[in-house]
């Protein structure tokens, strides 16, 4: 019997109203393994994302995750089946503690090892500032908590929209350092990412998007510079 990836997209599009976002789009990921995917603003990094996690509408075998067509699902049903989201912004609730925005992650109660204990191990800060509303922390700590928040729901498929975005570098390098500790656990994860030198440093395989498809695909040892800067600029 031959084995399915994890997630499977195929031919997968995307529309906002009239506007078509994303065009035919075959991915995939196997479990255990990072894929980044890149490209400049516009691409249909985001929109891919939330097509993911059922916040776009999509044909039902359009996308499969294990082994399952999720396409056009409400989102609280493909969280339950195991993808969750740390979205791009943040988008940490405002008017909830910092522990309070964690606990929201697990509102599903799927079991698994992601506890609140076992956030406050990877991001030890948030465990400090716990009881602290969640716009008081810095936008390194907002994203370490929609992580954990994220990590909380217990998935099988962790997606990561624009972590380095708006960050210092020595604070993007500690968030992807403690990512590289929850994917050594045997977490399967999709980043989206602009910053091409981290994406290539911490994924198995790429992927670049322009205007909406797959312009470029494989792994980063394989792939030179020259067909990088093609494929992100259409050169």
């Amino acid at each position: 019997m031959i084995r399915s990836s994890l997630l499977e997209t195929h031919g997968l599009t995307a529309f906002y109203g009239d506007f078509q976002a994303l065009f035919g789009i075959d991915f995939h990921i196997e479990r255990d393994e990072t894929v980044a995917i890149i490209g400049s603003n516009g691409a249909g990094k985001s929109t891919f994302l939330k097509s993911i996690i059922g916040l776009i509408p999509a044909k039902a075998e359009a996308i499969r995750f294990d082994g399952q067509a999720i396409g056009g699902k409400p989102v609280y049903r493909i969280v339950a089946q195991g993808i969750s989201m740390a979205p791009e912004g943040r988008r940490l609730f405002p008017s909830l503690s910092v522990e309070e925005n964690l606990l929201m992650g697990a509102y599903l109660n799927r079991q698994g090892p992601w506890t609140l204990n076992a956030v406050y191990e990877i991001f030890p800060v948030l465990k400090q500032k716990r009881a602290m509303p969640s716009m008081a922390l810095s936008g390194g700590q907002q994203q370490m908590a929609a992580i954990g928040r994220a990590l909380m729901a217990n998935p099988k498929l962790l997606l990561c929209d624009e972590i380095s975005l708006g960050l210092a570098p020595v604070v993007i390098k500690e968030i992807y350092a403690q990512l590289e500790r929850v994917t050594a656990g045997g977490m399967t994860l999709i980043v989206v990412e602009q910053d091409i030198k981290q994406a290539m440093a911490v994924a198995d395989r790429v992927y670049c998007l322009r205007e909406g498809r797959v312009a470029l695909e494989g792994r980063p040892a394989e792939l030179s510079r020259e067909q990088i800067t093609a494929a992100y600029f259409g050169m």
